[in-house]
């Protein structure tokens, strides 16, 4: 992937504490995730009693983490992908005439403390829509590449955009609707709740800033689209509930299927069109 030919970003910042912490890696947070699912808890919520409980323990609270150290080239790589992400939806809301107001981008090692409360690198990358930015501590990336068997770098910029996908939920007034939704008693979890829609149309938008990417940077090589349909099949939830209880549960989902997640990202990436990224509005996900 020849993601330097991206321009980079200059909304991000360097943030957290090194050390501490009861770091779970990605192994842990699938543990987590499906003692939610198999116990009939919200796992994002289950996910945050733990980021709390870390946040709060005595040994999490490391050495701050030096903003003006030298970059990594994973760094380096983050903002660049989220300028590319920056550009695309750009050009997307002033095509309607609207302007685009980029989120974020927060990298951190360790722990790092959000609008939405305390977290550690075990929680992996999510977007607080509380204060508008995307974290991630980059060693996901290793993470995710030994553990999931996701990998590569377009995989990764995948996860990235995933995230910014969220950050267009909220600015388009979407999750304010499914939070509506679920304080009426709509359907949370199962495999087609709100949260799998949620997630789907996340995995579609990022499947558009790709198409979009590269017809402007002309950067994909061949295995890259490929690498990001084998991430988005590793953390489908019957993947992962596969791999920790060896049985699936689609009434416990809340990301979608490895089928729903690759269809959803292939539909963004192959048609280039957002009206084809309405996971609510489809009947068949």
């Amino acid at each position: 992937m020849k993601w330097r030919n991206a321009r980079e970003s200059s909304n991000v910042e360097m943030g957290g504490r090194r050390g501490g912490g009861l770091n779970m890696g990605v192994v842990g947070i699938v543990i987590v995730v499906v003692l939610g699912l198999v116990m009939g808890k919200n796992p994002l919520e289950m996910l945050g009693m733990v980021a709390q409980m870390q946040s709060q323990a005595p040994q999490a609270v490391g050495e701050p983490v030096d903003p003006n150290a030298p970059r990594t080239e994973a760094q380096e790589f983050s903002a660049r992908i989220l300028g590319s992400t920056e550009d695309v939806w750009g050009q997307l809301f002033a095509a309607d005439g609207a302007m685009y107001p980029a989120p974020t981008m927060v990298l951190f090692q360790g722990a790092v403390q959000s609008a939405c409360g305390g977290a550690t690198s075990a929680v992996g990358p999510f977007y607080c829509p509380g204060d508008r930015k995307v974290y991630l501590d980059t060693g996901f990336f290793d993470e995710m590449k030994a553990k999931l068997g996701g990998g590569g770098e377009f995989a990764q910029a995948y996860v990235i955009a995933h995230e910014v996908g969220h950050h267009v939920q909220t600015i388009t007034g979407t999750s304010a609707k499914v939070n509506a939704a679920r304080a009426a008693g709509g359907a949370l979890q199962g495999d087609s709740g709100l949260l799998v829609r949620q997630e789907l149309q996340a995995d579609c938008y990022a499947g558009l800033w790709a198409h979009f990417a590269q017809k402007q940077e002309q950067w994909m090589e061949p295995g890259d689209l490929e690498s990001a349909i084998r991430t988005a099949q590793a953390i489908g939830d019957d993947t992962l509930q596969k791999q920790s209880q060896g049985t699936v549960v689609p009434d416990a989902f809340t990301h979608g299927s490895a089928e729903q997640r690759m269809a959803w990202f292939t539909r963004g990436f192959e048609s280039g069109d957002i009206t084809q990224c309405d996971a609510f509005g489809a009947r068949q996900l």
